[in-house]
């Protein structure tokens, strides 16, 4: 089936396609409805179905392939490296499972897990998913009073901890950031459970902490049964990132989850059973969660759960990975790619890493000259995708398991099955032509593994999502472009678009101008108040040749230059009024730049919550070349 009658029928027969895609996991029930859609905007996915998604991510392969590797374990931090076949993986899994019903929590109660990224985490959000629990996984980055915030809107009956991660050879202390967190909550939880890996003193709180080694060692030999939910019960609540006030917790389901992972692993990524999936990100962001924690076993392939940065030691570090366990597929983001750009390809390409057959990007959109060096550099394609943390898998990509079209550059590719996608005018809400810009909108109802509601308040559902048209349409908040083979350019979100004198820009047209300049080797933009044009574009670049600009003459010339270079590929109202040099920028540690930090700076107000940044001496940086 070509992908075009493909994705039409999952558009003209939702109901019928799904539950086609359905058998690609195991029920213990059969549904007696694909798709109940009487009450939109809110989907239900597989009415009367049962099943676990711990029981299709393991159990389920111990028939075909115990002895398969299922979980790959590597700190590149402290040298640790852990695998787990499927045979082994369930049965620690059966022991995490016990160790979490010895604690009280049962079917329908939260966990939140705060941890950095070892084997516990996996086996511990597999046992959640085994047993019924609804987990919610927070990000390490967070600080205690981001943390308090997600943990009073969970409510969790505990809260799964450990000693310390670490980081490019700091070690990061998660304990005293959650007794802080706890501290400050309303709802605190009955008891936290500690991974302690000796890398950090902990002081435990008598009644409340347990230690969870001295609790699994009273269950070696634990068999605890699946158990079977109904396909609308929750499966997790995943905080979206850098919002205000009370965060929003994205609401998954069981089965429409567990069909939607398995469908994209076969389609999208080439998910085959026995191969070796290495995805790069946190499992505290989407990226990871899906595509780390459950996916690749959906798929029967054994899932890398990685501690580290791409440069430490060294910039081999990921390669050396992808030699040693015969990685067939990876996902990471741009900003990694970037980061790993200004390094000698010689680290790279003295690894033998032929078991690579593509390498997948989401997070953040790919500019063209990363594509070319990543794809020259690695020799396989390189696919980039786009979604967000409420859609759990992409919302565009190239489908290679369907067709063999191609990458193109700039562009994430094409809808993917089951999303209605549109381009609309922001504000008439009518269809954009081609190569017209709009906001990417998706038609209800959205398919399978998609938010089904905000925890806890469907209202706001509702009213974040799908009240910015008069029509139903939920709202992504980004800024495409279709061209006229039908693929689609991601130009930014909708506040990252700059107004200069009427002229409507997204921040990314301006950084992929200045990104092909020969002296640049990454660039954020950013939109700046201005008393007369509205706003004025402000550049900020870290040059491949610093040593170049100390001399200010040569920096303002070479600053005149970008400049120069933007007016005459976009036109003179996207010159960036300001071009800075720095040597580092401030991002997140799951990558993000925080071009929202910089335009406060810019605009001299507070830069508010930094609590999930990689490195604080980014900001002074900017602060410096501000001259603040």
């Amino acid at each position: 089936m070509s992908y075009e009658s493909w994705y039409q029928r999952s558009i003209n027969d939702p109901g019928g396609f799904w539950a086609e895609q359905a058998g690609r996991i195991d029920w213990q029930t059969p549904f007696t409805r694909a798709l109940d859609y009487d009450n939109p905007p809110f989907a239900r996915w597989f009415c009367g179905g049962t099943t676990n998604l711990c029981h299709n991510a393991v159990d389920r392969w111990l028939a075909s392939q115990p002895e398969a590797l299922a979980l790959i374990a590597v700190s590149a931090e402290t040298g640790e490296e852990r695998t787990f076949t499927f045979r082994q993986l369930h049965a620690e899994v059966n022991r995490a499972a016990a160790v979490l019903l010895t604690l009280g929590v049962g079917r329908g109660d939260r966990v939140l897990v705060y941890m950095p990224m070892i084997a516990e985490a996996q086996i511990l959000l597999l046992a959640c998913a085994r047993i019924g629990v609804i987990h919610s996984v927070v990000f390490g980055g967070f600080a205690s009073h981001s943390l308090a915030a997600r943990i009073d809107d969970a409510r969790p009956a505990l809260i799964v901890s450990a000693d310390a991660g670490s980081r490019a050879g700091k070690i990061i202390p998660y304990k005293p950031l959650l007794d802080a967190a706890i501290d400050q909550c309303r709802y605190p939880p009955r008891h936290v459970l500690l991974v302690d890996r000796g890398l950090a003193e902990m002081r435990p709180v008598a009644e409340r902490d347990v230690d969870y080694a001295r609790l699994r060692e009273q269950h070696l030999d634990a068999a605890v049964p699946v158990a079977w939910l109904e396909a609308r019960e929750v499966s997790c609540i995943l905080y979206t990132s850098g919002t205000t006030g009370k965060p929003k917790g994205v609401q998954r389901d069981v089965g429409g989850y567990a069909v939607a992972l398995a469908t994209t692993m076969a389609t999208i990524f080439g998910g085959r059973p026995g191969g070796v999936f290495f995805c790069t990100s946190d499992i505290g962001w989407v990226v990871g969660h899906s595509y780390i924690v459950y996916a690749p076993l959906l798929a029967g392939m054994a899932t890398v759960v990685f501690e580290g940065t791409p440069v430490w030691p060294d910039c081999g570090v990921w390669w050396r990975i992808v030699e040693k366990y015969g990685v067939s597929r990876m996902f990471s983001a741009p900003t990694a790619v970037r980061v790993l750009k200004k390094f000698p390809t010689a680290q790279i390409r003295s690894h033998d890493i032929s078991s690579l057959e593509a390498l997948y990007l989401a997070g953040e959109p790919l500019d063209e000259p990363t594509a070319a060096w990543v794809t020259e550099t690695l020799g396989i394609p390189v696919i980039d995708n786009y979604w967000q943390t409420e859609s759990g898998w992409p919302i565009m990509a190239i489908a290679r398991g369907l067709d063999d079209r191609p990458s193109r550059p700039g562009s994430p590719g094409v809808p993917m099955f089951g999303y209605n996608v549109q381009l609309v005018n922001e504000s008439s809400g009518q269809p954009c032509g081609v190569n017209e810009k709009g906001m990417v909108a998706i038609a209800g109802p959205l398919p399978p593994g998609c938010i089904q509601t905000i925890w806890g308040d469907d209202r706001r559902f509702i009213d974040t999502y799908w009240s910015l048209f008069d029509r139903p349409l939920y709202a992504t908040f980004d800024w495409g472009i279709r061209d006229a083979d039908g693929y689609y350019f991601i130009l930014g979100r909708t506040d990252d678009v700059i107004n200069i004198a009427g002229h409507r820009l997204g921040t990314r047209e301006i950084e992929e101008s200045i990104a092909g300049y020969g002296n640049v080797a990454e660039v954020a933009v950013v939109g700046v108040k201005d008393a007369v044009k509205g706003q004025v574009a402000v550049a900020f670049v870290i040059p491949k040749q610093g040593d170049s600009l100390i001399l200010p003459d040569v920096a303002q010339q070479e600053a005149q230059a970008i400049q120069q270079q933007v007016s005459e590929q976009i036109g003179p109202f996207g010159r960036p009024e300001k071009v800075y040099f720095v040597s580092r920028l401030p991002k997140t540690r799951s990558g993000k730049m925080l071009r929202r930090t910089m335009q406060a700076l810019c605009e001299g107000r507070d830069p508010g919550d930094l609590t999930t940044i990689e490195d604080p001496g980014a900001l002074g940086e900017v602060r410096r070349v501000l001259g603040e």
